[in-house]
């Protein structure tokens, strides 16, 4: 299972939201740059950053933090935010990302059929849920009304190999992750499943650690980290990452 920072972009710094909310929003750092060499230093394999103004309002707005961060890197990226046309995808992965998230478009049958046809497993599916039911458009208040596991096998369908699974309503909280949520996914899906949201401490990944499936790709970890609650050297030292 890899463990897999996140760094998060606003206005060109590294920030944590608490569930989704832009109205509560906590600067990490001045320099994405600098936070994306502290995660290699410490044992990353793999490095997610999402665009948060991006997925706000439908554009990337923070290309050229993204480009500082590539520019530095060692490891791969997974970048997601404001990815809704073929050309936006298409663009970031000639810049140097290894696996674009798409989120709001992913109920785009005919864009993820083309994306997946030409970039294959560098193309992963962000889903965003809250009770159950995916969210759209940057975890506002748009609601797709189409339940996770129904949505799930389409994808598989598609050709999709990877899901990126944040329950909203842990996310940023440092409230343990949705288990329940997680084991229930992974049950309907061969996909690649990684996991967001709520992580605290170390018990909380070592939990999902001996969760039996060898789909479960990795969990993101953000406000934990930038809290000092998990220590990224140390996680990886105790749970190692495939």
């Amino acid at each position: 299972m890899l463990i897999i920072p996140a760094i998060d972009l606003r206005n060109g710094k590294v920030v944590r939201l608490t569930k989704g909310a832009f109205d509560q929003e906590t600067v990490y750092s001045l320099s994405p740059a600098d936070v994306m060499q502290k995660w290699q230093r410490e044992g990353a394999q793999l490095v997610h950053v999402v665009d948060l103004d991006g997925a706000k309002e439908g554009v990337r707005q923070n290309l050229r933090s993204l480009k500082n961060i590539i520019a530095v890197s060692k490891i791969q990226i997974q970048f997601g935010g404001g990815l809704r046309t073929f050309e936006a995808v298409e663009e970031i992965l000639k810049a140097g990302v290894w696996r674009a998230v798409v989120g709001t478009k992913a109920f785009d049958t005919e864009l993820i059929k083309k994306l997946v046809q030409k970039f294959k497993e560098r193309i992963a599916i962000g889903l965003d849920v809250r009770d159950g039911v995916i969210q759209t458009h940057g975890w506002q208040t748009n609601e797709s009304g189409v339940q996770l596991e129904d949505f799930v096998q389409q994808l598989e369908k598609l050709g999709v190999k990877t899901i990126i699974c944040t329950d909203i309503t842990r996310d940023g909280t440092l409230k343990g992750p949705n288990i329940q949520l997680l084991k229930q996914l992974l049950k309907v899906t061969k996909m690649n499943v990684v996991v967001s949201g709520g992580i605290s401490s170390l018990s909380d990944l070592k939990k999902l650690s001996q969760i039996e499936a060898s789909n479960l790709e990795g969990v993101i970890v953000g406000k934990a980290l930038y809290e000092q609650k998990v220590i990224l050297r140390d996680a990886i030292s105790e749970l190692g990452s495939r």
